[in-house]
């Protein structure tokens, strides 16, 4: 039974972090989607109910605590010609989950093993709000893709 209970605890940990995940990905899309209405001049509709009440946050003993932490001075825009440009933007415990590589007209991260959600939303925004990059969805050939800028 012992085997058992640590089994559905482990599969309530994995359940609890999708959760967040899935949360992440619902704000960054209500995001894009009044960025796409305010560039078209739509008004946008309210939502019938509220994410947070969509999606409860989950009510374990495995809950995150989030520390407050300075963020690192934004690179400029103009700037970002290669991965060292990106790699200096970054926080030193986060540099070490993350492969950076150069492509002609980019620069794709990807994690060296699996992030978890707090450092996934750390890096999602970090890439997303001072590197204007974004994160591709692709199975396991998952990344975030930077433009560079000369």
């Amino acid at each position: 039974m012992g085997e058992e209970k640590t089994r559905i605890e482990d599969l309530i940990r994995r359940i609890d972090e999708l959760t967040r995940i899935l949360k992440f990905l619902l704000d960054d899309l209500s995001e894009i989607s009044q960025s796409l209405k305010a560039g078209l001049s739509v008004v946008p509709q309210p939502l019938v109910s509220e994410p947070s009440r969509l999606l409860p946050q989950p009510k374990t003993s495995q809950q995150t605590i989030t520390v407050s932490e300075p963020s690192p001075a934004p690179t400029p825009l103009g700037s970002i010609q290669s991965a060292e440009d990106v790699q200096r933007v970054f926080p030193q415990d986060l540099l070490s989950m993350l492969y950076f590589e150069e492509k002609d007209d980019q620069v794709i991260i990807k994690p060296r093993a699996f992030l978890g959600a707090d450092n996934f939303r750390r890096i999602a925004s970090i890439i997303r709000d001072q590197m204007n990059g974004e994160y591709v969805s692709a199975g396991k050939d998952s990344h975030f893709r930077i433009m560079k800028r000369a």
